[in-house]
Protein backbone atom coordinates (compact mmCIF):
# COMPACT_ATOMS: atom_id res chain seq x y z
CA UNK A 1 0.00 0.00 0.00
CA UNK A 2 1.11 3.48 -1.02
CA UNK A 3 0.61 6.38 1.49
CA UNK A 4 0.87 10.19 0.36
CA UNK A 5 2.36 8.93 -3.06
CA UNK A 6 1.96 12.18 -5.68
CA UNK A 7 1.45 12.87 -9.11
CA UNK A 8 2.48 15.56 -11.42
CA UNK A 9 -0.38 16.44 -13.72
CA UNK A 10 0.17 18.89 -16.79
CA UNK A 11 -2.57 21.31 -17.22
CA UNK A 12 -3.78 22.37 -20.66
CA UNK A 13 -1.33 25.38 -19.75
CA UNK A 14 1.27 22.87 -20.26
CA UNK A 15 1.69 23.88 -16.14
CA UNK A 16 2.56 20.82 -13.98
CA UNK A 17 0.44 20.64 -10.36
CA UNK A 18 1.49 18.34 -8.22
CA UNK A 19 -0.75 16.82 -5.92
CA UNK A 20 -0.58 14.27 -3.36
CA UNK A 21 -3.24 11.09 -4.10
CA UNK A 22 -5.98 11.02 -1.03
CA UNK A 23 -4.77 7.23 -0.11
CA UNK A 24 -7.36 4.14 0.71
CA UNK A 25 -7.39 5.25 4.19
CA UNK A 26 -8.96 8.70 3.40
CA UNK A 27 -11.36 7.49 0.49
CA UNK A 28 -12.53 4.55 2.90
CA UNK A 29 -13.89 7.47 5.67
CA UNK A 30 -15.12 9.78 3.02
CA UNK A 31 -17.29 7.01 1.79
CA UNK A 32 -18.27 5.75 5.34
CA UNK A 33 -19.45 9.51 6.13
CA UNK A 34 -21.29 9.33 2.36
CA UNK A 35 -23.18 5.99 3.16
CA UNK A 36 -24.35 7.16 6.52
CA UNK A 37 -25.62 10.64 5.38
CA UNK A 38 -27.22 8.83 2.21
CA UNK A 39 -28.72 6.20 4.28
CA UNK A 40 -30.30 8.69 6.27
CA UNK A 41 -31.42 10.69 3.51
CA UNK A 42 -33.17 7.43 1.94
CA UNK A 43 -34.65 6.63 5.37
CA UNK A 44 -36.56 9.62 5.21
CA UNK A 45 -37.84 9.01 1.58
CA UNK A 46 -38.59 5.76 2.15
CA UNK A 47 -40.94 6.42 5.01
CA UNK A 48 -42.37 9.07 3.15
CA UNK A 49 -43.68 7.14 -0.31
CA UNK A 50 -44.69 3.99 2.15
CA UNK A 51 -46.64 6.67 3.89
CA UNK A 52 -47.88 8.17 0.58
CA UNK A 53 -48.44 4.50 -0.96
CA UNK A 54 -50.69 3.55 1.61
CA UNK A 55 -52.74 6.43 1.67
CA UNK A 56 -53.23 6.23 -2.08
CA UNK A 57 -54.15 2.71 -2.10
CA UNK A 58 -56.99 3.53 0.50
CA UNK A 59 -58.39 6.13 -1.16
CA UNK A 60 -58.35 3.77 -4.29
CA UNK A 61 -60.15 1.29 -2.97
CA UNK A 62 -62.47 3.73 -2.42
CA UNK A 63 -63.31 4.15 -5.72
CA UNK A 64 -64.70 1.52 -8.41
CA UNK A 65 -62.32 0.37 -11.10
CA UNK A 66 -59.20 -1.68 -11.58
CA UNK A 67 -56.28 -0.33 -9.98
CA UNK A 68 -54.28 -3.47 -9.79
CA UNK A 69 -51.58 -2.12 -11.57
CA UNK A 70 -51.16 0.46 -9.40
CA UNK A 71 -48.89 -1.43 -6.39
CA UNK A 72 -46.35 -2.59 -9.37
CA UNK A 73 -46.19 1.37 -10.73
CA UNK A 74 -45.37 2.84 -6.88
CA UNK A 75 -42.75 0.09 -6.89
CA UNK A 76 -41.15 1.28 -10.19
CA UNK A 77 -41.38 4.62 -9.10
CA UNK A 78 -39.66 3.79 -5.74
CA UNK A 79 -36.66 1.83 -7.57
CA UNK A 80 -35.94 4.85 -9.75
CA UNK A 81 -36.38 7.32 -7.12
CA UNK A 82 -34.21 5.48 -5.04
CA UNK A 83 -31.59 5.24 -7.69
CA UNK A 84 -32.10 8.62 -8.54
CA UNK A 85 -31.15 9.92 -4.85
CA UNK A 86 -28.19 7.47 -4.64
CA UNK A 87 -26.47 8.80 -8.06
CA UNK A 88 -28.15 12.10 -7.63
CA UNK A 89 -26.35 12.97 -4.14
CA UNK A 90 -22.69 12.01 -5.53
CA UNK A 91 -22.82 13.87 -8.47
CA UNK A 92 -24.86 17.23 -6.94
CA UNK A 93 -22.13 17.36 -4.39
CA UNK A 94 -18.84 16.65 -6.44
CA UNK A 95 -20.11 19.23 -9.30
CA UNK A 96 -21.17 21.83 -6.98
CA UNK A 97 -18.99 21.34 -4.33
CA UNK A 98 -15.99 21.41 -6.65
CA UNK A 99 -15.16 17.79 -6.48
CA UNK A 100 -15.99 17.35 -2.71
CA UNK A 101 -18.82 15.31 -1.23
CA UNK A 102 -19.70 15.90 2.85
CA UNK A 103 -17.32 13.03 3.53
CA UNK A 104 -14.62 13.74 1.48
CA UNK A 105 -14.80 17.34 2.38
CA UNK A 106 -14.61 16.01 6.48
CA UNK A 107 -11.52 13.65 5.23
CA UNK A 108 -10.09 16.64 3.23
CA UNK A 109 -10.01 14.85 -0.20
CA UNK A 110 -11.06 15.93 -3.46
CA UNK A 111 -11.93 14.96 -7.26
CA UNK A 112 -10.14 16.36 -9.75
CA UNK A 113 -9.84 15.77 -13.95
CA UNK A 114 -6.53 14.44 -15.04
CA UNK A 115 -5.70 17.90 -16.16
CA UNK A 116 -6.01 19.23 -12.60
CA UNK A 117 -9.15 21.01 -13.41
CA UNK A 118 -12.03 20.72 -11.37
CA UNK A 119 -14.49 17.90 -11.84
CA UNK A 120 -17.61 18.10 -14.48
CA UNK A 121 -21.61 16.77 -14.62
CA UNK A 122 -20.01 13.94 -16.86
CA UNK A 123 -17.25 13.14 -14.64
CA UNK A 124 -19.48 12.84 -11.93
CA UNK A 125 -22.17 10.97 -13.44
CA UNK A 126 -19.79 8.36 -14.54
CA UNK A 127 -18.44 8.09 -11.21
CA UNK A 128 -21.16 7.72 -9.70
CA UNK A 129 -23.32 5.47 -11.59
CA UNK A 130 -19.88 2.41 -11.72
CA UNK A 131 -19.64 3.01 -7.72
CA UNK A 132 -22.41 -0.01 -7.63
CA UNK A 133 -19.89 -2.21 -9.36
CA UNK A 134 -16.70 -0.84 -7.43
CA UNK A 135 -18.46 -1.65 -4.61
CA UNK A 136 -19.43 -4.83 -5.33
CA UNK A 137 -16.80 -7.60 -3.73
CA UNK A 138 -14.82 -4.61 -3.20
CA UNK A 139 -13.58 -4.31 -6.41
CA UNK A 140 -12.69 -0.42 -6.01
CA UNK A 141 -10.43 -1.48 -3.46
CA UNK A 142 -8.45 -3.66 -5.23
CA UNK A 143 -8.28 -1.55 -8.11
CA UNK A 144 -7.34 1.75 -5.88
CA UNK A 145 -4.25 -0.79 -3.56
CA UNK A 146 -2.91 -1.98 -7.53
CA UNK A 147 -3.17 0.57 -10.39
CA UNK A 148 -0.63 3.22 -9.79
CA UNK A 149 -2.61 6.40 -9.59
CA UNK A 150 -4.74 4.71 -7.11
CA UNK A 151 -8.29 4.60 -9.22
CA UNK A 152 -11.15 2.68 -8.89
CA UNK A 153 -12.77 1.58 -12.41
CA UNK A 154 -15.22 5.07 -12.21
CA UNK A 155 -11.82 7.21 -11.89
CA UNK A 156 -10.54 4.53 -14.50
CA UNK A 157 -13.80 5.52 -17.02
CA UNK A 158 -13.93 9.13 -15.86
CA UNK A 159 -10.74 10.47 -16.40
CA UNK A 160 -10.39 11.39 -12.49
CA UNK A 161 -8.15 11.84 -9.52
CA UNK A 162 -8.94 11.30 -5.92
CA UNK A 163 -6.44 13.98 -4.10
CA UNK A 164 -5.50 15.68 -0.75
CA UNK A 165 -6.84 18.82 -0.50
CA UNK A 166 -4.43 21.25 0.51
CA UNK A 167 -3.68 22.31 3.71
CA UNK A 168 -3.93 25.98 2.93
CA UNK A 169 -7.23 27.58 3.01
CA UNK A 170 -7.56 29.56 0.26
CA UNK A 171 -9.65 32.10 1.47
CA UNK A 172 -7.55 33.41 5.03
CA UNK A 173 -3.99 31.12 4.33
CA UNK A 174 -3.23 32.42 1.44
CA UNK A 175 -1.04 36.04 2.09
CA UNK A 176 -0.76 38.55 -1.07
CA UNK A 177 1.38 41.61 -1.57
CA UNK A 178 0.31 44.88 -0.86
CA UNK A 179 1.53 45.49 -4.85
CA UNK A 180 -1.02 42.83 -5.83
CA UNK A 181 -3.83 44.52 -4.28
CA UNK A 182 -3.44 47.79 -5.88
CA UNK A 183 -3.26 45.85 -9.31
CA UNK A 184 -6.14 43.99 -8.51
CA UNK A 185 -8.45 47.16 -8.72
CA UNK A 186 -7.37 48.38 -11.59
CA UNK A 187 -7.23 45.21 -14.14
CA UNK A 188 -10.83 45.43 -14.60
CA UNK A 189 -10.38 48.94 -16.23
CA UNK A 190 -6.74 47.44 -18.10
CA UNK A 191 -7.71 43.97 -19.03
CA UNK A 192 -10.44 41.51 -20.32
CA UNK A 193 -10.61 39.35 -17.06
CA UNK A 194 -14.06 38.04 -18.33
CA UNK A 195 -12.06 35.83 -20.58
CA UNK A 196 -11.03 34.21 -17.53
CA UNK A 197 -12.64 30.50 -16.66
CA UNK A 198 -13.26 28.96 -13.76
CA UNK A 199 -11.04 26.29 -14.78
CA UNK A 200 -8.24 28.95 -15.03
CA UNK A 201 -8.99 30.61 -11.86
CA UNK A 202 -8.00 27.28 -10.62
CA UNK A 203 -4.90 26.70 -11.99
CA UNK A 204 -3.68 29.86 -10.13
CA UNK A 205 -5.54 29.47 -7.22
CA UNK A 206 -3.84 25.99 -7.46
CA UNK A 207 -0.13 27.34 -8.17
CA UNK A 208 -0.54 29.98 -5.16
CA UNK A 209 -1.46 27.57 -2.50
CA UNK A 210 1.42 25.42 -3.38
CA UNK A 211 4.34 27.67 -4.38
CA UNK A 212 5.98 27.55 -0.94
CA UNK A 213 6.99 24.18 -0.74
CA UNK A 214 7.86 24.23 -4.51
CA UNK A 215 11.95 24.41 -5.22
CA UNK A 216 13.16 27.90 -6.07
CA UNK A 217 14.23 27.92 -9.84
CA UNK A 218 10.94 25.42 -10.46
CA UNK A 219 8.72 27.84 -8.68
CA UNK A 220 9.92 30.59 -10.80
CA UNK A 221 9.68 29.00 -13.95
CA UNK A 222 6.41 27.85 -13.14
CA UNK A 223 5.31 31.17 -11.92
CA UNK A 224 7.02 33.15 -15.26
CA UNK A 225 4.35 30.61 -17.30
CA UNK A 226 1.81 31.21 -15.71
CA UNK A 227 1.81 34.99 -15.78
CA UNK A 228 2.60 35.09 -19.46
CA UNK A 229 -0.15 33.03 -20.74
CA UNK A 230 -2.72 35.07 -18.17
CA UNK A 231 -1.46 38.24 -20.07
CA UNK A 232 -2.29 37.10 -23.02
CA UNK A 233 -5.65 35.39 -21.88
CA UNK A 234 -6.67 38.78 -20.23
CA UNK A 235 -5.17 41.08 -23.09
CA UNK A 236 -2.95 42.96 -21.40
CA UNK A 237 -0.28 44.90 -22.87
CA UNK A 238 2.65 44.36 -20.51
CA UNK A 239 2.71 43.65 -16.96
CA UNK A 240 3.19 47.06 -15.15
CA UNK A 241 6.92 47.55 -14.00
CA UNK A 242 8.19 46.72 -10.38
CA UNK A 243 5.95 43.33 -10.17
CA UNK A 244 7.18 40.27 -9.75
CA UNK A 245 4.89 37.89 -11.65
CA UNK A 246 3.65 36.05 -8.39
CA UNK A 247 2.28 38.93 -7.48
CA UNK A 248 0.78 39.38 -11.01
CA UNK A 249 -0.67 35.84 -9.83
CA UNK A 250 -2.07 37.14 -6.62
CA UNK A 251 -3.70 40.23 -8.31
CA UNK A 252 -5.43 37.85 -10.76
CA UNK A 253 -6.73 36.09 -7.95
CA UNK A 254 -8.26 38.69 -6.11
CA UNK A 255 -9.53 40.45 -9.27
CA UNK A 256 -11.66 37.31 -10.57
CA UNK A 257 -13.08 36.88 -7.12
CA UNK A 258 -14.55 40.69 -7.25
CA UNK A 259 -17.44 39.97 -9.32
CA UNK A 260 -18.01 43.38 -10.07
CA UNK A 261 -14.56 43.13 -11.84
CA UNK A 262 -15.47 41.11 -14.49
CA UNK A 263 -18.10 42.83 -16.21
Amino acid sequence: MRFFNRVSLPTPESVNLEFALAGIGNRALALLIDYHALGLLLAVFWIGWISFSIQLMNFLNQLNGDYSATPNWLLGIFLLANFAIFTGYFVYFEVFWQGQTPGKRLAKIRVIREDGRPIRVSQAALRALLRPVDDFLFLGVFFILLSQREKRIGDMVAGTLVVQESSADPKTALTVSDEAQQLATQLADMTQLDALRPDDFAVVRAYLQRRSSMAIQPRRDLSMQLARQLKTLIQLDTIPTGLTSDQFLEAIYLAYQNPSSRY
